[in-house]
């Protein structure tokens, strides 16, 4: 039984110095190596703020002309180059009943921002499933099944400078 716990002791220490800081390279730093986009093509990057992303951050499927970019987890960023013109944004969750969607549209050599967040459904159906378990989600998905938007993120476009503030302190996908 002792050992037992000296065991479990160590597991918890181990964990508890797990790493928490993101790593990766800094906006700044990605686009001095890389370079602005190419002729013909648009820069799309989403991200996610810093913030307490619980015991595990399984990330958020994020995905461009519905194929993927990288899996958005908290602290970080990630982008794409694709060919300016019609574009659209869109994020699953598993057990999530709904698919969120943006159409945006691209110029020739801009960069496009995006601050992705939990929509206002996903934070109902959150609340309601901690509070009644299945039956609250089930209760949740019913009440919201009009909103405007049935995925888990909203995209939020964000003007340069404010994004370049944003992103200073977040680190790219790897």
């Amino acid at each position: 039984m002792y050992w037992r716990g000296v065991a479990l002791l160590i597991v918890a220490a181990l964990l508890s110095g797990c790493e928490t800081e993101r790593n990766g390279l800094d906006y700044s730093a990605m686009v001095q190596k890389i370079g602005p986009p190419r002729a013909g093509q648009s820069r799309i990057v989403v991200l996610r703020e810093k913030g307490y992303a619980g015991i595990t951050d399984p990330g958020w499927d994020v995905r461009l002309d519905g194929g993927p970019m990288a899996e958005l987890k908290t602290g970080t960023y990630v982008y794409v180059d694709r060919a300016s013109g019609q574009h659209q944004l869109s994020a699953t969750a598993a057990l999530f009943p709904g698919v969120s969607q943006r159409d945006i549209s691209t110029q020739s050599g801009r960069t496009y921002f995006f601050l992705a967040r939990p929509s206002d459904r996903a934070k109902v159906l959150g609340g309601m499933s901690a509070a009644g378990g299945v039956a609250g989600l089930l209760v949740g998905a019913a009440v919201t099944s009009g909103n405007s938007n049935p995925g888990p993120l909203d995209f939020f476009p964000l003007e340069e400078d404010a994004a370049r503030a944003t992103i200073a302190e977040l680190r790219l996908v790897q």
